[in-house]
């Protein structure tokens, strides 16, 4: 890997990056130690109760440092009640205070707490949404004010041996930030090394850095920029804090959750992890150790062939360059196939299963947005006419002998490709560690590539047959063949996001096939819900909702699900629902709308970054947003066909 483009140490061998070791209340960070869990406490932190029993069940779940909220003052100063009731309980788990705009109650919370986490976007900035011009003199003098408000939270935590994390948010960048770097990863760098480097003037080392984003792309090539910048300028090696911020809830936030934090853990980056759910925090702990697990005995795999330099930009998105063959590469979308090989007999009820409807009486065909592009039948061709918009493949034993071999495409091996004309589109299942075929694929311009690799270490050994075609001059689409026995659907998520993920991300997948769990309808799910997460086929509704915290000042749950059910129909638009305004406008930058708790009962409707109406009754404020976006003309009503199809 060239220096221009490092931030591992290797894209082939699985080698977890070496940092300083930072103490967080006796639970040590980073350097040998095991990847960390954790989470975020929901309740308000004045009910110091309930704050009590809410980290004690967080522990029992798995979670090893809790996070808690201190916006003013008052709360930093309950934190010392909820250590003291934590400790009477036997529990001496470290906890982190959370701190957005205050100062003070940071400088406070220093004195409590093991850890404490800044936004360097809003703890001495305050963010208007203004465009601001600065000459290098006065960007100069604004430093200069940050390190005054900055140095005596340093002082404090050096002083009583307390942690922090600086943790950037790509939602909250300040005005200032985005006016010289823009809404960038660079920014997001930036922003985390202005504090940085005051730390370390004041040899103040027991530092965790993060940089989170709602766009699993940002997140990914921030953190991946981050280390390079580091490295580059000569600093510590400091342990890194994984997390995308407002993840959602359910499949999506786990899903979501497991493409941008596997995408790095993949490369070995990455100390400390928090999944961020729409759900109660006990919920998240598990699924975060489920994603850690798989990196527990990662090292030993078997060998990949070495790569001296990257040759894509791993810090900005751009899609491979292939060519158009079927519907699949160049400026297609990515393409999802059904992998049905295993079933003898295929029926018409089963295409269900992976979005494809058929209504007997009008005697049609329907497809909901998730209807699989391909079916693989393997060595049994379907028997029925297929709706359109969905296609066959099978082997190529077969194709042979079939009478409509126009309607269908045969899948054949390397060793069979001779078999076919170089004009015949076809599907060539490759294996990842035979890098010596790609030779003979460069005579097949009509091929699309089923890649699949049985090597422990999934995601790079994929991403190095890739890497080869581009290096090789191969412009063919190239399809994730990923098949694993996982019957346990988390578990089978997870997995297959987090393998296929880190690829889709970098911009080298055009499909994917995901076979193994059992059930094709989580297979067919999974697969859509991976390209949704990594930003690359826009199928559903997205919903950037917070985690919920003791700032919260509605329901989260009940409201995101409220406006789920009212909204789901909306392919491809991006709602924020956010508990209040710290996380509000700022962290939904990425949403089209948004939905934000400005006080009781109180919502704040926005359309982008721009307040549409503010102090909304809670009551109406669904049937108020559904109105604007009905305004603004992206608004479809749902169809009476959706109570059959479902």
């Amino acid at each position: 890997m060239s220096d221009s483009h490092k931030y591992c140490s290797s894209l082939t061998e699985y080698r977890r990056r070496k940092t300083i070791e930072v103490n967080i209340g006796g639970v040590p960070l980073g350097a040998e130690n095991p990847i960390r869990v954790q989470s975020m406490t929901t309740v308000d932190t004045m009910d110091t109760e309930g704050s009590i029993e809410q980290s004690i069940r967080m522990v029992e779940s798995g979670c090893e440092y809790v996070r808690i909220t201190a916006p003013s003052i008052k709360e930093a100063q309950n934190l010392e009640e909820i250590r003291k009731g934590l400790s009477e309980k036997g529990y001496d788990v470290p906890l982190v205070a959370d701190i957005h705009f205050t100062p003070n109650a940071a400088e406070l919370a220093a004195k409590i707490v093991e850890k404490v986490r800044v936004n360097p976007g809003n703890y001495a900035d305050k963010k208007k949404f203004e465009e601001l011009a600065y000459t290098d003199e006065t960007y100069e003098l604004e430093l200069k004010r940050i390190r005054e408000k900055f140095v005596p939270l340093v002082k404090l935590c050096k002083e009583h041996g307390t942690a922090m994390r600086i943790g950037t948010n790509h939602g909250s960048l300040s005005d200032r930030i985005m006016g010289r770097f823009g809404d960038t990863p660079l920014g997001m760098v930036e922003s985390a090394l202005e504090f940085l480097r005051i730390c370390e003037d004041l040899e103040f080392y027991d530092i965790v850095i993060s940089m989170k984003a709602s766009n699993t792309r940002v997140m990914v090539q921030a953190y991946r920029l981050l280390v390079h910048k580091l490295e580059e300028e000569g600093l510590r090696p400091y342990p890194l804090h994984l997390g995308v911020t407002e993840a959602g809830d359910g499949e999506d936030g786990r899903i979501k959750s497991a493409v941008g934090i596997g995408a790095l853990l993949e490369d070995g980056l990455g100390d400390t992890v928090r999944v961020s759910l729409t759900e109660e925090p006990e919920f998240e702990a598990p699924v975060a150790q489920a994603l850690v697990d798989r990196y527990a005995e990662r090292a030993g795999h078997a060998q990949i062939a070495p790569l001296s330099q990257s040759p894509v930009d791993p810090f900005v998105y751009e899609r491979r360059n292939t060519k158009e063959v079927l519907n699949f590469g160049d400026h297609n979308v990515p393409r999802v196939i059904a992998d049905f090989s295993e079933n003898k007999s295929i029926q018409i009820k089963d295409l269900k299963e992976i979005g494809h409807f058929y209504l007997p009486e009008p005697d049609k065909w329907r497809m909901n947005d998730t209807g699989a592009d391909f079916i693989y039948s393997g060595s049994h061709p379907i028997d029925f006419m297929l709706p359109n918009g969905l296609q066959e493949i099978i082997d190529f034993e077969v194709w042979k002998d079939v009478s409509d071999q126009d309607k269908k495409y045969p899948l054949v091996s390397i060793d069979e490709l001779q078999a076919i004309s170089t004009a015949q589109k076809a599907f060539v299942s490759v294996e990842a560690e035979e890098l010596n075929c790609i030779d003979t694929l460069k005579n097949y311009d009509q091929a699309i590539l089923l890649l699949h690799t049985n090597n422990t270490h999934a995601m790079a050994s994929l991403r190095r047959f890739v890497f080869e075609l581009i290096v090789k001059g191969v412009d063919l689409p190239v399809v994730i063949n990923w098949h694993h026995e996982i019957t346990d659907k988390e578990n089978f998520q997870l997995a297959s996001a987090t393998d296929i993920g880190g690829l889709l991300i970098d911009g080298l997948g055009d499909g994917v096939m995901l076979a193994g769990n059992g059930s094709k309808k989580v297979e067919n799910d999974t697969a859509f819900g991976i390209l949704q997460a990594a930003r690359t086929r826009m199928t559903k509704t997205e919903y950037i909702s917070c985690p919920s915290c003791g700032r919260t000042l509605f329901d989260l749950q009940e409201t995101t699900a409220m406006i789920r059910k009212r909204t789901d129909h909306l392919k491809g638009v991006k709602i924020g629902i956010m508990g209040c305004i710290v996380n509000g406008p700022g962290e939904m930058a990425d949403a089209d709308y948004g939905y934000v708790g400005s006080g009781k009962d109180k919502i704040t409707l926005y359309r982008g970054q721009e307040v549409v109406k503010r102090a909304v009754h809670s009551d109406y404020a669904v049937d108020e947003l559904i109105q604007i976006i009905k305004d603004d003309g992206n608004w479809v009503e749902p169809e009476a066909i959706e109570a059959i199809l479902n």
